[in-house]
């Protein structure tokens, strides 16, 4: 079983550089740390890009960022044809700040919209200028309507926080699961919530993610786009930006 790699973006989503200890590099290139601050493919949200730099300066491209096993094992993986550290080597991380700042934004602005649409999930991506999320819903709803509900949000500069509960806290209360069909990883005997609010008054829910600071420095979004991709299935699409008239 691979060693777990320490998640320093869990703790400190705007930390963007690191040392770390190389601890394994498999036969197929993919690079495994004792501690990252990479965030790894999951809940919908792209893995980081970034550099690894070795001690004489040379740079290794880091063109995605995955988990192996587990959530607790993340994988490094190298543009092809990318030089490889030595196990054992110390190197330093630097994230793609410009893009998971876009992520962290559109990832909190997918937060808002389950409040702005209570309804459950049934798909979710998060991109660096649009996001989708896909709901069980049959109502006709106006999207100026879900931009507005948005924008009040923003512009309340609400606090964004995460807290650790029990996973019997999660048990007894199953109402802060949003997804239909997915339920938060188990077995470790906690949770991480997303906290919106003072008190988590807007919302809290499972996620794993990175998420900005305040629900102000998301900026200007809006819905560009209500699909209806079933008889109760409905894809909103979030963009950067305000409406296009």
């Amino acid at each position: 079983m691979a060693q777990p790699t320490e998640a320093l973006f869990r703790e400190d989503a705007y930390l963007t550089e690191a040392q770390a200890t190389v601890i394994d590099v498999n036969d197929r290139g993919r690079i495994m740390l004792d501690r990252t601050v990479f965030y790894a493919t999951s809940g919908g949200q792209p893995g980081d890009t970034g550099t690894m730099t070795r001690a004489d300066g040379t740079k290794i491209l880091i063109a995605t960022t995955v988990t192996g096993d587990s959530k607790d094992e993340i994988i490094h993986v190298p543009a092809e044809g990318a030089a490889l550290p030595d196990v054992g080597e110390t190197v330093t991380l630097s994230i793609d700040w410009e893009r998971r700042h876009n992520l962290m934004r559109m990832h909190t602005a997918c937060h808002l919209l389950t409040v702005a649409c209570p309804f459950p999930i049934t798909g979710a991506a998060v991109g660096e200028t649009e996001s989708r999320i896909d709901f069980d819903m049959a109502e006709t709803i106006d999207k100026a309507e879900v931009t507005a509900a948005l924008m009040q949000m923003v512009e309340a500069d609400h606090p964004v926080y995460a807290q650790w509960i029990e996973e019997a806290a999660l048990d007894a209360n199953p109402r802060l699961v949003k997804s239909k069909n997915v339920r938060p990883p188990s077995g470790t005997g906690r949770i991480r919530l997303v906290c919106i609010g003072d008190e988590a008054s807007i919302d809290s829910q499972p996620c794993g993610g990175t998420h900005v600071k305040t629900t102000g420095e998301v900026g200007a979004i809006h819905i560009g786009k209500i699909e209806k991709k079933g008889r109760e299935n409905r894809r909103f699409r979030i963009r950067f930006g305000p409406p296009q008239l």
